[in-house]
């Protein structure tokens, strides 16, 4: 009886699953079946992962592309740097080079040898080229000129901005003016010009903590003044300024003894110092002396110079200016034709005592050949 029950579960078993078989079979029945719709669901959730999907895929791609964007930037930029950096000191060396060659020449040849100099150089910019040269010969022509058009410009503004420079300076290192002193009167045409300097000459002026600016009178100043104002035009030339000149020089000469004062501005500037340019009195150089205890290191013209012993305030004693009045006196008197000459024949000597040894040898010879027309007339 059981078995009998065992036999028929089996028997139901395999015919169950044949049966199963035959309902899911791929055989297509002729009439087409209708696709199931998809539900809201299971469409986002694909939606959602093809987005991830293909955001994935994207952002290899942009990573990928990115990376070899940033692999050829750092080449471009290192080229593009060392090119920049080429030129940048390209131009600082020529800069470097072409001001060397502007200071150098500047230093060492003046504007009117340098014009000289560059004149082929900057005619060649313009070189003429014949009609009927050759085609190689127009163009190796057309090359040098476009070639030299350069340096040629670059000399031309160079002579230019040195020239107006020049000119600029020459306006603070000239005299203010070529005439310093009015035409003399003709009546006055014989006068010589005694041109004095101020400091350690007949004055002195010292600095202290304790007073200040101070300044003091050589001695024998006032008789010196008003002696020789007889015989000469004076004129002070100083290389202070006038602001100092004027009230010193009122002080100074009370009696008018001075016709004419110059300052600073009537010097010449030239190798850091300023000079007296005694061709700019408007006077003979003839007929001109220069007194000063600093004579030859402050005039450019030594022929005219008399030097006289530099005087400080201690020098109380000093008998300077009274010693030079005969010699100077003598000068006026006698009006020599150049007193150049006169000055010359003194160079190397104290001029007073040489005067005095000299006018007493003439008195000697004079007094003996007296004598000896005292002997012949016996």
């Amino acid at each position: 009886m059981s078995s009998a029950l065992i036999l028929r579960s089996r028997l139901a078993s395999s015919l169950s699953k044949r049966y199963i078989r035959f309902l899911s079979s791929d055989v297509v029945s002729g009439a087409p079946k209708e696709p199931l719709a998809p539900s809201s669901a299971s469409v986002a959730a694909a939606t959602t992962s093809t987005a991830s999907s293909s955001a994935g895929n994207g952002g290899e791609g942009a990573g990928a592309g990115a990376g070899a964007v940033a692999d050829q930037a750092p080449v471009e930029s290192s080229s593009n740097s060392k090119g920049w950096r080429f030129l940048k000191y390209g131009l600082i060396g020529a800069l470097t080079g072409a001001t060397a060659t502007a200071g150098y020449a500047s230093y060492a040849y003046t504007t009117d040898e340098i014009d000289e100099k560059t004149k082929a150089l900057r005619a060649s910019a313009n070189l003429s080229i014949a009609e009927d040269a050759p085609a190689v010969e127009k163009f190796q022509n057309l090359l040098y000129s476009a070639a030299m058009t350069v340096p040629a410009k670059a000399i031309e503004l160079y002579l230019d901005l040195r020239r107006l420079v020049e000119e600029q300076v020459q306006g603070f290192s000239e005299p203010y003016a070529e005439k310093l002193l009015p035409d003399l009167h003709p009546t006055e045409q014989h006068v010589f010009t005694l041109v004095l300097d101020l400091q350690e000459t007949l004055i002195h002026y010292d600095w202290t903590r304790e007073k200040g600016w101070q300044t003091f009178k050589r001695p024998g100043v006032d008789a010196f003044l008003e002696h020789l104002a007889q015989f000469y035009e004076i004129v002070v030339y100083s290389d202070e300024q006038n602001m100092f000149v004027d009230p010193v020089v009122e002080r100074l000469d009370p009696k008018h003894c001075i016709r004419y004062r110059l300052s600073k501005a009537a010097t010449k500037y030239q190798n850091g110092k300023h000079y007296r340019d005694l061709s700019k009195l408007n006077r003979n150089p003839a007929k001109i002396l220069y007194l000063s205890g600093h004579a030859l290191e402050g005039c450019l013209q030594h022929e005219n110079c008399v030097p006289i012993k530099p005087w400080k305030k201690n020098d109380a004693d000093d008998t300077a200016l009274l010693d030079f009045i005969p010699f100077l006196e003598f000068v006026a008197r006698t009006s020599p034709s150049d007193i150049r000459q006169v000055l010359a024949s003194y160079q190397g000597c104290e001029i007073p005592s040489e005067f005095i040894r000299r006018s007493k040898d003439y008195q000697r010879r004079m007094q003996e050949q007296k004598q000896q027309g005292r002997f012949w007339k016996r």
